[in-house]
């Protein structure tokens, strides 16, 4: 059997940074969270698209299309264009919180507002998630068929809203997260890909941790190490798919502007590691979605005291050295 491992990417400009509506303060925030400019060069979805195609590997971008509300949609273009000419997959993704940028331009009558798409009522939800899909159409990518919600900050009317306007997947389940993020209608025992109010949801990976609970599979939350480690045991267990979360920021700080080399070397190795890995491939939900696990346990990669350790003392150099994305 060969495991999928989804590596996937959320790509989006930061509302956080935004300044204004001009076409200076667009590139600004295109420089500081999509290409990742530094001194080193870029390490942004540039760097990690030529990594990925020289070690013959895809990925699944999630491109939330929200940031047209206030640029306009070459904002959304200059994105898509490169991860389509570089062959990888292009999916949806959606930060509610342009809304409150957006002024008249949002697109959901009344004007509401919220951090989250679980502050929205379903018929909200499905008006901001269709003009979402025909944005991030119109920038040039096929008919999105999965979704991420930004900040996982879904709930089981958002799965009700995919289904309605004819998305079949949805990724914003974090069983590790199970106390923060997402509201969908899961607990941290559902970690394969089942069908969930008319969609196929796909978990977030996660291993265990030493205190009895889970952490998810993020390239900052890993270490190389137990990435690879969770992927082997994903694929020594009968496991399908595992899926990896990165953003298009995570390889820099984006307000120094200066490259994390710590969590850099994770995903270069993973790339690498990846290529060489027997019974494991990447997938994509375009062309090798996700399948139903129809059979076996959901067991988690076991803790480990040295994995923990290891990861501890680079989180602490992580942090000291590069500081806080």
């Amino acid at each position: 059997m060969t495991t999928r491992v989804f590596i996937t990417i959320d790509t989006e400009y930061s509302s956080g940074l935004y300044t204004g509506p001009t076409a200076a303060d667009r590139a600004e925030n295109f420089a500081r969270s999509i290409a990742c400019v530094t001194p080193e060069g870029p390490s942004g979805i540039t760097h990690k698209l030529a990594l990925l195609n020289r070690h013959g590997q895809k990925a699944v971008f999630f491109v939330d299309p929200m940031p047209a509300l206030v640029w306009g949609i070459a904002a959304i273009e200059d994105i898509v264009g490169p991860i389509l000419d570089a062959g990888h997959d292009v999916q949806l993704h959606c930060h509610t919180e342009w809304l409150a940028l957006a002024g008249a331009a949002n697109p959901v009558p009344g004007k509401p507002t919220g951090t989250f798409l679980y502050d929205f009522p379903f018929e909200e939800q499905c008006r901001i998630l269709d003009y979402a899909r025909a944005t991030l159409v119109a920038a040039g990518a096929p008919a999105p068929i999965a979704f991420r919600a930004g900040n996982y900050g879904a709930n089981d009317d958002t799965l009700r809203a995919l289904a309605t306007i004819g998305l079949h997947y949805d990724s914003s389940h974090c069983p590790a997260l199970s106390t923060g993020g997402s509201r969908i209608g899961l607990g941290p025992d559902d970690r394969d890909p089942l069908g969930h109010m008319g969609v196929i949801e796909v978990p977030v990976g996660a291993i265990s941790t030493l205190s009895g609970g889970l952490r998810h599979a993020q390239i900052t939350a890993l270490t190389l190490t137990e990435m690879l480690a969770a992927i082997r045991h994903a694929r020594d267990n009968g496991h399908e798919s595992f899926t990896l979360v990165s953003h298009s920021f995570e390889l820099i700080n984006r307000r120094k502007q200066a490259v994390n080399h710590v969590v850099r070397r994770r995903f270069v190795g993973l790339i690498g590691a990846l290529a060489a890995m027997r019974r494991v491939e990447t997938g994509t939900y375009a062309e090798t979605p996700p399948l139903l696990r129809l059979t076996g346990g959901n067991a988690t990669l076991p803790a480990s005291p040295l994995r923990t350790s290891i990861r501890l003392a680079e989180q602490f150099v992580s942090n000291a050295f590069y500081g806080a994305r």
